[in-house]
């Protein structure tokens, strides 16, 4: 069984094989391991169980990729499991293939890929210009994180995993701050 994590965004997202659950909490960092442990039990599984974990690298909130990935990694070296990275740009992908994505920063840009365009951010005005050149623009709306189990399987069975590390495509607020203030 794959067991699948996302706290990019302001929740927290599980799968288990094809079972999928949200969770809107005030803490993540608090309610991730209690939520985790929640889960799989409704779902009749164990930590036993699982063979891998797939966890959400970004783009997204910056502590919460961060603490979820410090959480699989934790779980998957405790039960001797390979952590497979999925960025949201894959999970998008693997319902369109030809989409250009474009997902709202909240920051007044959106982090985008397209099969022309490397993971970046871009303004409205330059999203606008670039999407034009695929079929759809996708972004709006949540991702499908059940997709994700098979991203981890194809990425597990062709045995190249990268090392799980944040994919960020732009500097933090303190990275932003001290620069300004240097």
């Amino acid at each position: 069984m794959i067991l699948v994590i996302n706290t990019a965004g302001t929740g927290l997202e599980f799968v288990l094989d094809n079972k999928y659950k949200s969770v809107t909490v005030e803490k993540q960092s608090v309610a991730l391991p209690v939520e985790a442990e929640k889960f799989l039990t409704e779902n009749g599984a164990k930590w036993s169980d699982l063979t891998a974990i797939g966890v959400v690298v970004g783009p997204g909130s910056f502590t919460g990729i961060r603490m979820g990935i410090a959480y699989a990694k934790g779980l998957a070296m405790g039960l001797g499991i390979p952590v497979v990275g999925i960025n949201a740009f894959e999970l998008y992908f693997a319902a369109a293939p030809d989409a250009f994505v474009a997902i709202d920063s909240g920051r007044g840009d959106f982090f985008v890929a397209s099969s022309q365009h490397a993971p970046c951010t871009m303004t409205i005005e330059e999203v606008e210009t670039e999407q034009m050149k695929c079929p759809r623009t996708v972004g709006h709306k949540p991702f499908d994180l059940k997709l994700g189990t098979t991203i981890v399987q194809n990425k597990l069975l062709r045995g190249n995993i990268d090392p799980v590390v944040p994919m960020y495509l732009r500097p933090s607020y303190a990275e932003e701050n001290k620069n300004k203030n240097a």
